[in-house]
């Protein structure tokens, strides 16, 4: 890689982390900030990263990206207490999702004819999972209620690994099993099945070592956050051995190394009662804070060099088919489902619209869009296009809408509480 494109990428991401705070409060976001600045170093200005020349090295950085986030994501969901107590992110996920995939599918399949059947449900597919981080501000603000906010995050935290095995079996429907691409039912026991069997163990293991030293003192509070890491690496590494998915094997070992590690305070013991469970959540976010700062930075690297990339040339070649699906995706492909998924939930029309809206595509979008573009369809160009322009639309409209939105929600709330003391939005979360 030119060494001019590592100083570029370094005095970007410095330069932000010293102004973060205060931009914080503004229109104005990180991932706006370092996809705007990818593109001023990438082919559309200054050329010091190109495609041809630095694939490896973004590839390699989008997927260690993504497969910490989806390591962190779903070590800190309580699922035990997701089904019991929070039903917002269950509708979300269980309902609002499939509505998604399958309604991007057949919107897909109405604005961008030339695409075969699977290559327009790998662009429905794609374009599903949301990112919470590129409307930071919007699920941050303490005047939008815990419930919304909780719901957002926890469905961008579980949503990604969700759509994974459906990803996998779409692009493999898509390969036709043709140019060494594995069939779709090879697909499924190697991504689905071994992949998930290899995740989860390692989840547990790796908790169960943790643990394991942490109670006879024998490891220091710094080496448990590096054997932390090691975990999403090391199933992610085993998934690839066996030709099946590294991030189904780091999503799962997330939820088995969370669930694993919240079965027992740091002491060891089981969690008796509420202080105890959240002594034991205080100990899992202490021992995945470094995986987790980590991922924060690979992701900010990953939306710089997708602006330099992966944005820059899409849009020397983009046509109007490419923002017309995007429109669509961020809206009536996002907001119809999320309406549906909640019919009967009790939440006002402004709550509906609010999480309907705040549905980013973010690092899922463009790790899954790579991987396609990289599988050399038939439709690539015009499918890789699609996802690269969506993310983008996503990234500057959430990111500038975030900071307002959330004040003129938040100022609703506040007086609808006080016309309306039992409102459903003030319900309990986990």
């Amino acid at each position: 890689m030119n060494p001019w494109a590592v100083i570029a990428a370094g005095t970007v991401v410095a330069g932000y982390a010293a102004v973060s705070r205060r931009l914080g409060a503004t229109a104005v976001s990180g991932p706006m900030v370092l996809v705007t600045c990818g593109l001023a170093i990438g082919a559309l200005g200054l050329d010091l990263i190109d495609r041809a020349h630095d694939a490896e090295v973004t590839r390699t950085l989008l997927e260690s990206a993504l497969t910490l986030v989806l390591f962190t994501g779903a070590a800190s969901v309580r699922l035990p207490e997701l089904r019991r107590e929070s039903p917002l992110p269950v509708r979300l996920l269980a309902v609002g999702l499939p509505l998604t995939m399958l309604l991007g599918w057949l919107v897909a399949w109405a604005v961008l004819p030339g695409l075969s059947v699977w290559e327009l449900a790998v662009v429905g597919i794609v374009l599903a999972p949301t990112d919470a981080a590129l409307g930071q501000q919007a699920v941050a603000d303490s005047r939008v209620p815990a419930l919304v906010r909780h719901g957002l995050n926890v469905e961008s935290g579980l949503n990604d690994g969700i759509v994974l095995p459906f990803f996998v079996l779409a692009l493999a429907a898509a390969g036709g099993g043709h140019g060494g691409r594995q069939g779709p039912l090879a697909a499924f026991l190697l991504a689905l099945v071994a992949s998930s069997a290899i995740g989860l163990a390692a989840g547990w293991l790796g908790a169960r070592v943790l643990r394991w030293s942490a109670v006879r003192g024998w490891s220091a509070t710094g080496w448990r956050q590096i054997l932390v890491l090691t975990v999403p690496i090391t199933a992610y590494a085993l998934c690839v051995v066996i030709d099946g998915s590294g991030f189904i094997g780091a999503w799962t070992a997330g939820l088995a190394f969370g669930a694993v590690l919240r079965a027992g305070t740091p002491d060891g013991r089981p969690p008796a009662d509420g202080v105890a469970t959240a002594a034991a959540d205080d100990d899992l976010r202490r021992n995945i804070a470094f995986s987790d700062r980590l991922g924060e930075l690979l992701a900010a690297l990953s939306f710089l060099f997708f602006g330099a990339v992966i944005l820059g040339p899409v849009l020397e070649h983009a046509d109007w088919r490419m923002p017309l699906y995007a429109v669509l995706s961020l809206t009536v492909i996002r907001m119809l489902p999320v309406a549906v998924s909640l019919i009967g939930s009790g939440l006002r029309t402004p709550t509906v619209s609010y999480i309907g809206w705040f549905g980013p595509r973010g690092l899922a979008s463009v790790v899954f869009g790579l991987i396609a573009f990289e599988e050399q369809l038939p439709g690539t160009e015009l499918l890789s296009g699609v996802v690269a322009v969506t993310v983008a639309l996503s990234v500057y409209a959430h990111g500038a809408s975030a900071a307002f939105l959330g004040s003129r929600y938040g100022s609703w709330y506040a007086d609808a509480v006080r016309h309306t003391p039992e409102l459903r939005e003030k319900g309990p979360v986990p």
